[in-house]
């Protein structure tokens, strides 16, 4: 249950299976869902909530995925949206692991860098790879050409096609 500010409580069904990402940062639940490649078609029964009062982040968002367990890469890829996010898969409605998502110092081959004269936008068979500036808000250093890439150029590129 989620208290709400007038003092009313939002209910929330529990799910058998899957998977609960928690307090994602406010705004971005719909960021996460595209990491994760869910559009609504694939049959998965998903919950979002949005703007839910958080004691811990003032605002958060939620997200409920009965039926699927997310990869350590769509871990590390929420963690440059969502820095302070949960994980929790559920296996027959407990917790069965619960974890802090954690971006690490280095990102390879997740995001491109928007510097067109990059060398990774060339045709040259070089990776992409960031260094994390900061953590919250997420600013990443490209490897090559050293051009900052903040939160908001981070969420447009997973939703490019």
């Amino acid at each position: 249950m989620v208290e709400l500010e007038s003092g009313r409580q939002l209910r929330v069904e529990k799910i058998r299976e899957g998977t609960v990402i928690d307090h994602i940062t406010s705004g971005t639940a719909l960021a996460v869902l595209r990491i994760l490649n869910i559009s609504g078609r694939e049959g998965f029964i998903v919950s979002i909530l949005m703007n839910v009062p958080s004691k811990k982040l003032g605002k958060k968002d939620i997200v409920k995925i009965e039926g699927r367990e997310i990869s350590p890469k769509e871990v590390a890829e929420i963690a440059l949206v969502a820095p302070k996010a949960t994980i929790n898969i559920i296996r027959d409605f407990k917790v069965i692991k619960k974890e802090q998502v954690k971006l690490p110092s280095i990102v390879k081959d997740i995001i491109r860098c928007p510097n067109q004269r990059c060398i990774t936008n060339s045709q040259e068979p070089v990776k992409q790879l960031f260094y994390v500036e900061n953590e919250d808000p997420v600013v990443l250093r490209c490897h090559y050409c050293s051009v900052l890439i903040e939160k908001d150029e981070i969420i447009k590129q997973f939703y490019r096609e």
